[in-house]
């Protein structure tokens, strides 16, 4: 799986981007996929992170209310909507992969992944 993280940019605190997760080789289906960021000198994190069907999601808290994840297996494609931006909010986003799974679970934990995408940058202004 290649997982490609686009729709990143410049935006003013309070506004909204979205990003996306795709892949041209492979299938998000059947997969929890991961939002990931990484600020710079610091860890990378997980944001939010989806089952494969789309039941479930978990947010951290600093993003509840803000942002939203979702997917669209028909087009093998998850986003992460992102409103009422802060400069805190400024790191390289990452969706990630797991492998094909039957049960229905997702984790916020960057060592639950296999496939992770090339990142794509959102930077905040005050």
């Amino acid at each position: 799986v290649q997982l490609q993280a686009s729709g990143g940019g410049l935006v003013q605190a309070g506004g909204s981007l979205r990003l996306s997760c795709s892949t041209s080789v492979g299938t998000l289906a059947y997969r929890a996929i991961g939002w990931f960021r990484q600020a710079p000198g610091k860890e990378r994190d997980g944001v939010l992170c989806i089952t494969r069907s789309g039941y479930r999601t978990s947010y951290a808290d600093s993003v509840k209310g803000r942002f939203t994840i979702s997917r669209d297996n028909t087009n093998n494609t998850v986003y992460l909507q992102m409103n009422n931006l802060k400069p805190d909010d400024t790191a390289v986003y990452y969706c990630a992969a797991d492998q094909m799974r039957l049960t229905q679970q997702c984790s916020r934990d960057k060592t639950s992944y296999v496939f992770w995408g090339q990142g794509t940058q959102v930077t905040v202004s005050s």
